[in-house]
């Protein structure tokens, strides 16, 4: 079979161009699942941080309200983050950084027989 020139030229484009599809799909799964991990740090932990310490250590007192509920909690977490406090920033980011050591495990995890094989 000749190729010419112009069709060699549209498969490579079109081999291009299928590869930045792949790119952006990936890239728009990634940017899903950080988010999704990011929401459950912003709201999620906060109500379960306020669960446990309701159960173990009483209620939650916020000024004069002693029997404050998780959303006071909620509340005071979203202003420590809106002052930038790395305590609170840490708790906000803590799935995603968990999913992110997870992942970084998996693949050396995986890279290990390679490397073995190799040496």
């Amino acid at each position: 079979m000749v190729t010419t020139p112009s069709s060699n030229g549209l498969e490579r484009l079109e081999r291009v161009r299928a590869s930045l599809s792949r790119a952006q799909t990936r890239a728009r799964r990634e940017l899903i699942i950080f988010g999704i991990a990011f929401g459950c740090g912003l709201f999620l932990m906060p109500i379960l941080i306020w669960m446990v310490g309701n159960r173990m250590l009483g209620p939650y007192t916020h000024g004069q309200n002693l029997h404050a509920g998780p959303f006071a909690l909620l509340g005071d977490f979203l202003l420590g983050l809106f002052h930038g406090s790395l305590v609170f920033w840490v708790v906000a980011l803590g799935p995603a950084l968990l999913l992110l050591i997870v992942r970084v495990l998996y693949a050396l995890i995986r890279a290990l027989p390679a490397i073995r094989s190799g040496l």
